[in-house]
């Protein structure tokens, strides 16, 4: 390999490595104007369960650094999800160039798309699943048993709601992709409904707790999302774009 051969991975490095500083930058930004109010970060997110725990009872720290570092901890993560439409544009400015120009008018919307569900996932869990979630698990707490959750398990939970939910939401995001690449077609996706309705109950199941209202909270936005991802995967198909391919070779050339 020769000189000149090396000199275009070397730029496509040093852009690489300009675009993870830039995202790094502006995480710690984001950081460093939340952290001051890390505290009402974490009474917000803990609020779903501080209205429904008993008269008296009260979140706890079995560990003497867990009051300063768990709000912090929840304050970086806040600014990770706050930057991500950010990250995700200097992900697309990377690989922009490396793509034709049909491809770069489908992907722009499904970065949108994904970002937006994903924080429309993060929304249903904290507004509709974990008000449901908090009032099961206190119901059904045994006879002199008062629930009284520590500051970090709390938040390992939640964050794995979130996650979970707004992966989850992710649905018409993965079906354009699959058809977009050919996996599969919308056609087929009509055919494997019932499959799909049977999933999404199943995916209800293990994500909620064990009662049939929060299993069905999270079935019905899957099937929704489902249908509408079969809907828009239309226009992501092989012979969809096969026009905008032609275009792009009749400008190359």
């Amino acid at each position: 390999m020769d000189v000149q051969d090396t000199q275009p991975l070397i730029s496509h490095l040093i852009e690489l490595r300009t675009r993870i500083l830039r995202c790094l930058i502006c995480v710690l930004v984001v950081f460093l104007a939340l952290a001051y109010f890390s505290n009402n970060i974490y009474e917000f997110i803990s609020a779903p369960l501080i209205k429904r725990m008993p008269t008296g009872a009260n979140m706890i720290s079995t560990n003497l650094t867990a009051t300063f570092l768990a709000p912090l901890k929840l304050t970086f993560i806040v600014s990770v999800f706050i930057s991500a439409p950010y990250i995700l544009y200097q992900i697309w400015s990377f690989i922009a160039p490396a793509l034709y120009r049909h491809e770069r008018r489908l992907v722009v919307p499904l970065l949108l798309s994904s970002s937006l569900l994903f924080y429309l996932g993060m929304i249903f869990a904290y507004f509709v699943v974990f008000p449901l979630a908090f009032s099961f698990f206190i119901k059904t707490a045994p006879v002199g048993v008062v629930m009284s959750t520590d500051i970090n398990s709390y938040l390992s939970f939640v964050m794995a709601l979130f996650i979970a939910f707004g992966a989850s939401f992710e649905v018409p995001v993965a079906i354009v992709l699959l058809c977009w690449s050919g996996v599969t077609t919308p056609e087929d996706l009509r055919q494997k409904r019932p499959y799909m309705i049977v999933a999404a109950f199943v995916i209800g199941m293990l994500l909620t707790p064990p009662d049939v209202l929060s299993q069905t909270l999270l079935a019905i936005p899957i099937c929704i999302l489902y249908e509408i991802g079969v809907i828009f995967a239309r226009f992501y198909t092989k012979e969809a774009t096969k026009h905008p391919i032609k275009k792009d070779i009749c400008d190359e050339n």
